[in-house]
This record gives structure tokens, C-alpha cells and sequence, in this order.
């Protein structure tokens, strides 16, 4: 009985020591380089917008065009409460 309890005893010491004195190992920097696929995906192009001098919602024809106006035009009077959302009541009402 006495060898079967120093047997558990020497392999419970073996396996804490393994576990305690292991080296690290990172996967991730074993790992071996991959490469990426690369697809060309056509850009989305813009609207031909231009700053025509329109300043309020009622003289934009879509929101897209309220959008770009807000972003790229000064002097536009679109975003009354400033949250970067143009025209947020009728007519054009545009939410996103």
C-alpha cells in the first residue's frame, strides 16, 4: 500500500512541477503567415453634389443632398438641435 500511495505521490510532484515550470508557448506567434485575398470592390461614388448657395431643408431634394450639403457647405441652416443629423422634421425628415 505504502508503493502505491509514493507512486500517486512522485506523479502528483511530476505533474505540478510540468505544470509550474512549462515554458510559455503563444500559438499566435508560432503561427504561420497567411495570406490575405484582396478583392476589388467598386467605391460607392458620390452624388454630384456642389455648394450651390442652399442653406435650408425645403431646398434640398433628398437627404443624401442635406447630408452632403451639411458636410461640405458653409453656412447651412439644416441642424437646428447640432447632432449632425440634417432636416429631422418635415418636409424631408431624414433619420439615420
Amino acid at each position: 500500500m505504502y508503493k502505491s500511495l509514493l507512486i500517486v505521490a512522485a506523479a502528483a510532484a511530476a505533474f505540478i512541477y510540468y505544470k509550474t515550470h512549462a515554458p510559455l508557448v503563444n500559438p499566435v506567434a508560432q503561427a504561420e503567415p497567411q495570406q490575405i485575398e484582396v478583392s476589388a470592390v467598386a467605391a460607392r461614388a458620390e452624388p454630384a453634389f456642389r455648394c450651390e448657395g442652399k442653406q435650408h431643408c425645403s431646398q434640398m431634394a433628398s437627404c443624401a443632398e442635406a447630408r452632403f450639403y451639411l458636410k461640405n457647405c458653409p453656412g447651412v441652416k439644416m441642424d437646428g438641435d447640432g447632432d449632425g443629423i440634417p432636416c429631422e422634421t418635415p418636409p424631408l425628415q431624414c433619420m439615420f
